[in-house]
């Protein structure tokens, strides 16, 4: 099945985000919350469920079990955003504003998610 370019966009996101993972741990350990467990496993355990739930969203079998996933990861995610608020350390010197912005844009993007379940 042909989907729309903007859902392999959406799905282009995902796999890249999933990779930076591997490439980049240091970004995403630094983020990581101090109350959660074994920072390391999260990472790439949170990588590899963007990589293949990116893959997922492309195979019509499944795609709409990826999307329930990524809805579900990113409201999962955003314990960092507001743990990024909190920690100096972890805000990477980011701006409070863009910090801040980061919060709507999870549900921005899980609507993004939602949009395609009945295609």
């Amino acid at each position: 099945m042909i989907y729309p370019w903007h859902l392999y966009a959406m799905a282009a996101l995902y796999m890249v985000a999933g990779i930076n993972h591997f490439i980049k741990p240091k970004i995403y350990l630094r983020i990581m919350p101090l109350y959660l467990p074994n920072h390391k496993l999260l990472v790439a355990l949170s990588g590899i469920a963007e990589l293949f739930l990116g893959i997922m969203v492309c195979v019509p079998l499944v795609k709409n079990i990826a999307l329930i996933f990524i809805m579900i990861m990113l409201l999962v995610f955003l314990l960092v955003h507001f743990y990024m608020l909190s920690s100096k350390k972890a805000s990477a010197g980011l701006p409070k504003w863009l910090l801040l912005s980061r919060i709507p844009m999870q549900f921005i993007l899980m609507y993004w998610a939602y949009s395609y379940l009945s295609l």
